[in-house]
C-alpha cells in the first residue's frame, strides 16, 4: 500500500512542477493499474517525461541523490551479492561499497521491505540511490545475462493466474516421457512467460530456432531481429512439443511443416497466435505471428498518407464497383491497409465477404472465409462461391493465379467493388504482372481503379533524436538533388532506453498510390511498358515510394537508411 500512495504523491509532485499535465498523469495512471507497473514507468513509457527528469523528480521527493547508471563502473564481486532474481524483481543493483554500507540503485527507494531484504541477503546496511527504471532494467539484463538466469526471470516475472490458454484442445496423447516433460511446470512456465514478454515489448513475431548445440529465441521488434535468450538445449523436445500441443498440432510428426493457432488471455485481452513449424537439420523451427487486436490501427487518416495519395485512395474504395489493388512484399502492411479500408465501407447495408490464407483478424459485421487448399477451397472457389451470396463488396486475400484473377476481374466489372494483394515492387508493375499472368490487357485497364504500393520503414525514437551529417558521397549516391543537400535538416536516433539502444520505435508506412486516369487506361490497351506507366503516372501527381519516403525523411520521421534500404531509387 506504501507504493501506491507514493506513486500518487509522485504524480500531483509532477502536475504541480509543471513536468506532466493532469491529462497525462491520469492517462498514466490507468495504464499503469491495466499493467500492474509503476507510475513513473507509465510516465516514461507514454513518453510524457523523460526518464533523466523522472529521476531528479523523484529524487527531490525523497530527497535522494539520482545516478545515471550509463556512466559508473559496475563493479562484478559487488554484483554477486544480490542474485539476478533479487535483482530483476525488485530492479536494484549494488553501485559500491564502503565499509559495511553498501550503496544500491533503486527504481523505487520508498520500498522499506526491499531495503530489509537486501539487509538480509547482503549483510550490509543499504545506502539507496534513485536511477531510472528503464536503465535499471536494461543494465540489470546486461550484467547479469545468462541463458538460465533470463529464463528465471521470466518464470517468476508473470503471474500465472493472469495467464490462460484459451480453447485449448485435449493434451491426451500417448507420448511417454515426452508428454511428462511437456507438462512439466517449468516449460509451461517458460513459454507462457516468453509469449507474454513478446506481447508487452510489441513483437510481432517470435521465433524458436534449433541448433546443434543451442536453442535461440528471438523476437521481431519494428521489423527487426532482435536475440532475447538461448533455452537449455536439454528443453529443446519439450518445448517443441509444448507448442505443437497448444497450437492443436501432432506432435509426433517431425518431418512435415504444420500450421496452427494459439489463444491466450492475458488479463482482459485475449491475443491471437499463428504458429507455423519446420523441420530443419537439428529439430524443428517454430515462428509465432503475434496477432494483437489491440494494436491494430484501422483508421486510414492515421496511415500518414500524403494528402493527395490518401484523397485517390478513399475515392477508390468509396466507388460502388471496380477494383482497388495493394502491393508490397510479406510484412509491408498490405493486410492492414485493406482491414482499414473494408472498416471505413463497413455498414448495415452493405454486404462484405472476405477469403483470406489466413483469417488474421475477425471484423465484426465482414463474412470471413478461411482459404483451405487442401480440401479444394481455394481462392477461386471462394470468389465463386461469393458471386452466388448477393456480395456489395468483395475481399481476396491475393490473386496468386489467371483463374483468381480472371473471376476478380469479372467481379470487379459486373458491379462489385473487389479488393485484393499482389507481391510486386510497385504500384506500375502490378500491371504488367496481370497481363502476365495471362489477364486480358482490355480487363485490366476496364476493372482496375487504383493501384497502391506500400514498405513500413522505422520510425526514430521521439526521444533520443538529433540532427544527423551525411557524407556528400553518401547523398549523391541516394539521389539527392545539389540544392536539397544544401537545405535538407536529416535525423538519426541516438539510441536510448525507450528504443533499446536502436535509436528507432514503431514504423511508418510508405506509400506509391497509382489512381487509373483515361490515359493510363488508354496505355495499359496500348500495352505500354513498365516504365512508361511510371512515367506518366508521375507526371499526373503519382509520388513514388522513394519520394514518398525522402518526404518522411524532410519531416524527421525516418531516416535516410531506411528509405535506401526499402525503396528503388
Amino acid at each position: 500500500m506504501a507504493a501506491t500512495v507514493s506513486a500518487d504523491r509522485l504524480g500531483d509532485h509532477l502536475v504541480r512542477d509543471g513536468l506532466v499535465s493532469q491529462e497525462q498523469l491520469d492517462k498514466a495512471l490507468e495504464d499503469a493499474r491495466s499493467n500492474s507497473s509503476r507510475i513513473g514507468f507509465s510516465l516514461v513509457k507514454l513518453g510524457f517525461i523523460g526518464e533523466q527528469d523522472l529521476a531528479l523528480a523523484l529524487a527531490r521527493q525523497h530527497r535522494l541523490p539520482a545516478v545515471d547508471l550509463d556512466r559508473v563502473n559496475l563493479d562484478t564481486k559487488l554484483l554477486k551479492l544480490i542474485p539476478a532474481e533479487i535483482a530483476m524483481k525488485h530492479l536494484v543493483i549494488p553501485l559500491r561499497r564502503v565499509g559495511r554500507t553498501l550503496t544500491v540503485a533503486m527504481a523505487n527507494p520508498s520500498d522499506l521491505g526491499v531495503i530489509d531484504d537486501l539487509k538480509f541477503i547482503t549483510r550490509f546496511e543499504i545506502e539507496p540511490v534513485i536511477a531510472g527504471e528503464f536503465t535499471l532494467r536494461r543494465v540489470i539484463e546486461r550484467e547479469y545475462d545468462t541463458a538460465d538466469e533470463r529464463i528465471n526471470d521470466l518464470l517468476k516475472q508473470f503471474d500465472e493466474t493472469d495467464i490462460e490458454v484459451v480453447e485449448q484442445q485435449d493434451d491426451d496423447l500417448n507420448l511417454g516421457a515426452i508428454q511428462a516433460q511437456v507438462d512439466d511446470a517449468p516449460v509451461v512456465k517458460l513459454i507462457n512467460g516468453i509469449m507474454t514478454d513478446a506481447v508487452q515489448r510489441g513483437a510481432s513475431d517470435i521465433h524458436f530456432e534449433c541448433y546443434e548445440k543451442e536453442i535461440r529465441v528471438r523476437y521481431r521488434i519494428d521489423g527487426a531481429l532482435i536475440e532475447i535468450m538461448k533455452p537449455p538445449i536439454k528443453m529443446r523436445p519439450a518445448l517443441v512439443s509444448r507448442f505443437k500441443i497448444l497450437a492443436d498440432l501432432n506432435i509426433a510428426e517431425r518431418r512435415l511443416p504444420q500450421d496452427g493457432r494459439i489463444k491466450l488471455r492475458m488479463g482482459k485481452r485475449v491475443i491471437d497466435f499463428r504458429v507455423s513449424t519446420l523441420p530443419t537439420l537439428f529439430g524443428e523451427k517454430i515462428v509465432l505471428r503475434i496477432l494483437d487486436k489491440s494494436n491494430l490501427t484501422l483508421d486510414l487518416e492515421k496511415f500518414g498518407m500524403e494528402p493527395r495519395a490518401q484523397q485517390d485512395f478513399m475515392r477508390a474504395i468509396m466507388n460502388p464497383y471496380g477494383m482497388v489493388l495493394v502491393t508490397g512484399p510479406t510484412g509491408s502492411g498490405k493486410t492492414t491497409t485493406l482491414y482499414s479500408a473494408l472498416s471505413r465501407v463497413n455498414s448495415t447495408d452493405t454486404n462484405i465477404m472476405t477469403a483470406e490464407d489466413p483469417v488474421e483478424y475477425n471484423l465484426h459485421g465482414i463474412n470471413q472465409v478461411q482459404v483451405r487448399t487442401e480440401i479444394g477451397m481455394t481462392f477461386a472457389a471462394a470468389l465463386k462461391a461469393f458471386l452466388r451470396q448477393d456480395p456489395n463488396i468483395i475481399m481476396v486475400g491475393e490473386i496468386r493465379d489467371i483463374e483468381t484473377g480472371s473471376i476478380a476481374i469479372k467481379a470487379a466489372l459486373t458491379g462489385h467493388l473487389v479488393l485484393s494483394t499482389l507481391h510486386t515492387n510497385d504500384a506500375p508493375s502490378t500491371i504488367t504482372r496481370m497481363v502476365d499472368m495471362g489477364i486480358e490487357p482490355f480487363n485490366v485497364a476496364s476493372a482496375v481503379n487504383l493501384i497502391t504500393a506500400q514498405r513500413l520503414v522505422r520510425r526514430i525514437c521521439k526521444r533520443c533524436k538529433e540532427p544527423a551529417i551525411y557524407p556528400e558521397e553518401y547523398l549523391a549516391a541516394a539521389g539527392i538533388p545539389p540544392e536539397d543537400r544544401e537545405v535538407m535538416i536529416f535525423y538519426r536516433g541516438k539510441g536510448c532506453d525507450d528504443c533499446n539502444g536502436s535509436g528507432y520505435r514503431g514504423r511508418q508506412g510508405l506509400y506509391e498510390v497509382m489512381a487509373m486516369s483515361p490515359t493510363l487506361r488508354r496505355m495499359i490497351l496500348q500495352s505500354a511498358s513498365t516504365a512508361e506507366l511510371t512515367a506518366q503516372a508521375v507526371s499526373e501527381g503519382m509520388l513514388t515510394l522513394r519520394m514518398d519516403g525522402m518526404l518522411k525523411v524532410k519531416a524527421g520521421i525516418t531516416t535516410l537508411e531506411e528509405v535506401i534500404k526499402e525503396t528503388a531509387g
